[in-house]
Formats: C-alpha cells, structure tokens, sequence
C-alpha cells in the first residue's frame, strides 16, 4: 500500500501541474484572441476596447455595489458612428460584448433603460441571484443607437435614423454582431439566446420577441414601458390632473408637491391595506389578490363617518384627481388611451411622490421625463416648444402614431416566436408608478398564439405585490428570472410559482403567481413561500 501511496503522489502532482498548465495555455490564447478583435476597427466598425479582464469585481449599481466577475473578454466597438450636430450627443450604435473564459454556451443581452443613450457594464444582472457573466454568459448590452448627457436626453428623437435605432434596430444590429463576434471568438455560435431587461430594457425585450422571433429562446421583460408613446402621455395627463388640483402660491403658481400631503398618502394605503391585504387568506402587508380590490378614495371623504381629521382625509377634487392619475388618460368620449393602475400600498412611498407630484421646490418627474418624451420623442414632427398642460386628449393623440408605429410593442401576433420553441416571462410590480398595470393586463389577455390555458404554454405574466418600477416598494423584489427562464426553455418546466423575498420583509419568503392566478394562504410559516399555493 505505502508503494502505492508514493507512486500516486507524483502521478497526482504531474495531473495538477497538467491542468494548471493547460488553464494558462487556455487563457493565454483568449487572451490573444481578444487583443486580436481590435484588429477589426474600420471607421464604420470602431473599435473602443478590446481587452482582458481578470477575475475581479465591478461596479454594478449606486453606493459603491460591486459585483464579482469571472475572468474575461471586454470588447466594446460603436457601429456606423456620425455626428449629431447636439452638444453632448453623438449618433451611432454603441455596444459592449463580454466573453468569459469558462463560457457556458449562452448568450443573454442585457436590455438599457430609460431612453438608453448611456452604455451600461454588460453584466447582466439578476436581483435574486448572481449576475449572468458570472454565471458563464457572454453578455452584450447597447446604448440604443445614441449617446447622450443621461439616459433621459430625449434630443436624439429630432433625428429619424437614432428614433429607429432607439426603437428596435439597435438591438437588431447588436444581436446580429454579438452572435458573429462570439462564433469568431469561441469557433462557435452561442448554443442558447436569452433576452433579459426591465423598463425599456422590458419594452426591448418584449419588441425582440415581436421583431425578431427566430433571433431569442427566451425573453423576460420587467416592467416594461412597452407603450410608451402612451406612457408619456399618462404622464403629462396626470401632470394637468395635479396641476388643476395643486394651491397657488402668491404669484399665482401651482404648488404641485402641496396637492397631496404625506399623511393623506399615507391615510390612502392605510385604507388600501385594511381592505384588500386579507382577501388572499393573511393580512401581511402585501395585497396579493389586487383585481378583487376595489378601493374607492371617497371612502376617506372629509365630513363622512370616520373622516373628521382634516389631515388624513381627502376632499372632493382630491378625490376626484386620485381617481383620475389612478384611472390613466381618457378622452373626452371616457374611453382608456392607455389603462389603470391598482391601488397598493406603493402610493405612500417617495417614488410615487417623486413621479406624480415632487417634493417642495422639485418638481415631479411627469414635468420633465414625461414631458420631455411627448415633445421630443413622441410628436411627429417634434415640438420642443410644447406646453404640456395644453396636450388635447382628443386631437393631439394623432401626432404620436407615427412613433408609436415604430416603437411600441403591442404586437399580440408571436407565433414564429412561440412556434420555434420561444419562451417568454413577464412581469411588473403592482406598485410601479410610472406604468399603468391595465395596458400590460390587457396586452397579454390577447396574446397569440393561445390553447386551453391561454398563452401560457409559452408565457407566462407574474405581478409582484407593492413592488415599484423595476425593484423597490414594500415588496419581495428580489427574485431569479435567469433561472426560470432558463429552466423552462432548456428542460420544458415551466414556471408555475417563483420564489420571491426582499429586504421590506426580512426572512420572510413568498411565490409570484402566473396571472391570474394569485398566492394565496394556506396556513403555517407565515414567513414561509411554501405556506401559499397559487390559486
């Protein structure tokens, strides 16, 4: 035995030092594959990096968040780049490629965000898990064909070839790049390709699936201003809405911040949760069956039984203004121009504050992103000049399909898609204020292809109680969509409940539900998913 014991040993030590030998020697040659894509550069293909990453961390969000990589290829080049004529704009598509050493055989693009113009670090991150580079993606990402001050400079919709990009083409023409750029660099096409985004990267995502149906296998889309032609013009309705309502300082200007107090925020999702919270069987802070809540504001009338603080009840014109932000724009005929938003408890927090109505001197976001948007983006021909309050809901709604018909991605028809195999997730927190929940509702009830079960042989919709856009809110936000999507397109399982938890509600866990089906309790772990069914 002691024979043989010494004659493992050198054998043992020669495998390691084989292995060692050949990770160097793999890594040698992507390293020298990598320095080689720069050669590609010409002044319709420029190339802004090619360069080895070790495995290291990276910056991934606000407050110095850090994200851990593996050891990788960063190749970032601007396709068919021109001059914008703009200060502090250029035109052409920007796009960051990141090949990983130990590669898994998967592609994911990494959806932008707001009217994109920035380009984001290709990481591909997950909010209830590890980011898709460190789990072995190449991971591409855009800036969506501009690049400006910040991802809410709206001045490149003046220019017909970056709206198009904007739209869709960036995408398109990164997709197509990546995919060659990955055969060059492993000798082989990805094997699997996964398009993640939330917000715009949603509206990208949901378009990829309707633009280009053959390029994806699997698509998630959260949050997604998909319609934003009209999104942007809720915003500008609520923005009159607030206006009318809001007290005017001495000069006679609106003090939009005053049309609401916190308090009476605070009153309204109060009286939100007291009704609608145990209709899902446990009154836990989070409304889970939200289509049978129907919470009327003028239950909190001043002057009605129970209403008698001045400072938590609610008069009739903020009554009626509630019901009309919550209600989305309409025309002079009644009828819906984009959807409603649930009552939740998101209405109390400082995001639907920030949106709707701003905090003192700050004005609301509707007054500058939203308004901002219709002018420059959504109007065919754009008017810079616009005044917001005078958009007519009837006559003006015309200047914006010209956009919309590029843009929006309201395609129902996925039949290509769904048909080679595509899988789609959605979802959108029901305390997102900046998306009417109805016109996603609304989408998906007419997807097609449909059987028995609808569309959700192929997609499938999830709602996340009191989330706000895209994370945040009084909510269980953090959740692994990477792997469900994953797991559905490459071994048939599809979704039926994901599980959720966040930092709103320590040690506590719950399931997201495909719609319409909602978690309900079953009694138990209050603190456990496992106590829930989706019923």
């Amino acid at each position: 035995m002691n024979n043989l014991r010494s004659w493992l040993r050198p054998v043992a030590a020669a495998t390691i030092l084989l292995a060692t030998h050949n990770v160097l020697a793999a890594e040698a040659d992507a390293r020298a594959a990598c320095s080689a894509l720069s050669s590609l550069s010409t002044p319709a293909f420029k190339v802004d990096a090619a360069e080895w990453v070790t495995a290291s961390q990276l910056p991934s969000g606000p407050g110095g968040a850090t994200t851990p990589v593996p050891a990788h290829c960063l190749f970032r080049v601007t396709l068919d780049p021109r001059a914008s004529g703009l200060e502090g704009m250029s035109y052409g598509t920007g796009m960051e490629l990141r090949l990983p050493l130990e590669w898994n055989g998967r592609l994911l693009f990494q959806g932008g965000g707001g009217l994109d113009g920035v380009l984001n670090t290709a990481l591909g991150p997950v909010s209830g898990g590890p980011a898709a580079l460190t789990r072995g993606f190449a991971v591409v990402s855009t800036d969506g064909g501009h690049r400006g001050r910040n991802n809410i400079d709206s001045r490149f919709g003046i220019d017909q070839q970056a709206k198009l990009d904007f739209a869709y083409q960036a995408v398109q023409r990164s997709t197509t790049e990546a995919k060659t750029l990955i055969n060059r660099y492993y000798g082989r096409k990805p094997d699997r390709s996964y398009f993640m985004g939330c917000s715009t990267g949603g509206r990208e995502a949901m378009m990829a699936a309707q633009k280009m149906p053959m390029e994806f296998d699997g698509i998630v889309a959260g949050n997604a201003s998909f319609n934003l032609t009209r999104v942007a013009m809720n915003q500008v309705w609520s923005l009159q809405t607030v206006t009318k309502l809001a007290p005017r300082d001495a000069s006679g200007k609106p003090q939009l911040s005053e049309a609401f107090s916190d308090t009476q925020l605070k009153a309204v999702a109060d009286a939100v949760v007291k009704q609608c919270d145990a209709l899902d069987g446990l009154a836990d802070g989070m409304i889970n069956d939200f289509q049978a809540c129907h919470f009327d504001p003028a239950s909190l009338k001043c002057g009605t039984p129970g209403n008698d603080k001045p400072q938590q009840c609610l008069t009739q014109p903020q009554i009626t203004a509630l019901k009309d932000i919550m209600g989305g724009a309409r025309n002079s005929r009644g009828e819906s121009l984009y959807g409603a938003m649930p009552y939740d408890t998101g209405i109390a927090l400082p995001a639907w504050r920030g949106m709707h109505l701003g905090t003192g001197p700050n004005a609301p976001a509707n007054a500058s992103l939203g308004r901002d948007t219709l002018r420059l983006f959504s109007l065919t021909p754009p008017n810079p000049d616009l005044d917001p309050l005078t958009f007519n809901f009837d006559r003006d709604v015309a200047l914006t399909t010209e956009t919309a018909a590029i843009n929006d991605a309201v395609a129902t028809l996925h039949t290509s898609f769904a048909g080679h195999g595509g899988k789609m997730i959605v979802y959108h927190g029901l305390s997102d204020q900046a998306m009417w929940l109805g016109a996603l509702t609304q989408w998906y009830d007419k997807l097609t292809p449909r059987n028995e079960q609808g569309p959700q042989a192929w997609s499938r919709l999830f709602l996340v109680p009191g989330m706000t856009h895209c994370g945040g809110g009084q909510s269980t936000d953090e959740f692994d969509m990477l792997t469900a999507i994953q797991a559905w397109v490459e071994q048939n399982k599809a979704p039926e409940r994901i599980t959720a938890k966040g930092k709103a509600f320590p040690d506590e866990t719950r399931p997201l539900c495909p719609y319409p089906k909602v978690a309900r309790y079953d009694g138990g772990d209050v603190k456990d998913e496992k106590s829930f069914s989706c019923r």
